[in-house]
């Protein structure tokens, strides 16, 4: 019950970290995977793209393929929209660490 609670809680930081790092530059899903795990979250690709095409279907992010060494990769980008969440959600997120932290 627990795993299940902080797994809806952490989806909500995952895709705040997406939105970072899309805003960033254009990233592809393999390195997302090694960056979230950098913080801490253990994701398979199974679970990560789920979570990007939903982001992509709500306008928040949008993808680009690329041909790299022959294969073709996807690049994800931050909208104009995501853009707008992610400042929405950092205000957000600072007042309540700020109220949370002790």
């Amino acid at each position: 019950m627990q795993e299940q609670i902080l797994r809806k809680f952490f989806l909500g930081f995952i895709q705040i970290h997406i939105l970072h790092h899309a805003k960033k530059e254009p990233f592809y899903g393999a390195w997302m995977i090694e960056e979230l795990k950098e913080h801490g979250y253990d994701m398979s690709p199974g679970t990560l793209y789920p979570i990007l095409h939903s982001m992509e279907s709500k306008g928040l992010i949008e993808k680009e393929k690329k041909t790299i060494g022959g294969k073709i990769r996807k690049y994800y980008q931050i909208t104009t929209l995501g853009n707008q969440v992610l400042e929405e959600a950092r205000r957000k997120a600072y007042e309540l660490f700020k109220e949370i932290k002790d």
